[in-house]
């Protein structure tokens, strides 16, 4: 079974820069190991009162393979205050899939990283995928203008024939530079069942639902200039 999605992501979705770790020098990224393995609910927290940053969280779930590397970590959305007191949300959290190229063994091209974000009801195709299931996802953000096709990204989730695992890709296309980039990570069973699961616990937080019950309330704002910018960075920045 195919599961096809189509999405226009805004700009202004923005996200963090950096996926810090052990072994970067310049813009290579290299590790020992083929796996390295750490989830959680990241939040990019502005307290409303006093107006202060609190500390990040950097613990992506990251699979290094031999042509490229893939990590993952969810992106909490962003709320307002309103006037009656409340909050209301201001924007959407996603799952953010990394892709970067592999330029050596054990060694990955941090400067040449693919986004793709995925919106929670991708989430919950990738999530309810059977084990001879695929799934593929097409962002534009000039899908609605006469810009349409200029750039375009599509991540596709493919089933090993034997069955041991998935094969992960994605294609941007930027008509405007000219430039055609693809990457394929080669996911085994176990590590699926990673994101699946992590993917599974992360959803009602990337929707916001967890602050029903949450308290107190971060991720506040009493403006979106309150989130700082230049700590975080869009799909389409790249």
């Amino acid at each position: 079974m195919l599961k096809v999605s189509r999405l226009l992501l805004p700009r202004d979705q923005l996200l963090h820069k950096k996926l810090p770790g052990e072994g970067v020098t310049g813009s290579i990224w290299q590790r020992t190991i083929n796996t390295f393995a750490g989830f959680s609910t990241v939040r990019q927290n502005v307290v409303a009162d006093a107006g202060k940053r609190e500390g990040r969280v950097f613990a992506p779930y990251s699979v290094f393979k031999g042509k490229a590397a893939l990590s993952a970590e969810p992106r909490l959305p962003t709320f307002n205050r309103v006037d009656s007191g409340g909050v209301k949300l201001n924007r959407r959290g996603v799952i953010m899939l990394t892709f970067w190229p592999s330029v050596g063994e054990r060694k990955y091209d941090w400067e040449k990283r693919q986004l793709f974000a995925l919106s929670a009801t991708e989430v919950g195709s990738l999530i309810s995928m059977g084990t001879r299931d695929s799934s593929e996802f097409f962002h534009d953000p000039s899908m609605l203008s006469s810009n349409a096709g200029q750039v375009r990204k599509s991540l596709s989730i493919k089933p090993n024939a034997d069955g041991s695992g998935y094969f992960i890709s994605l294609s941007v296309v930027n008509n405007n530079l000219k430039t055609n980039d693809r990457f394929t990570v080669p996911v085994t069973t176990a590590e699926f069942a990673v994101m699946r699961t992590a993917f599974s616990f992360a959803l009602p937080h990337i929707m916001g639902w967890d602050r029903f019950t949450n308290r107190p309330l971060e991720s506040i704002s009493q403006s979106p200039s309150k989130v700082v910018p230049q700590l975080m960075e869009a799909e389409w920045d790249r």
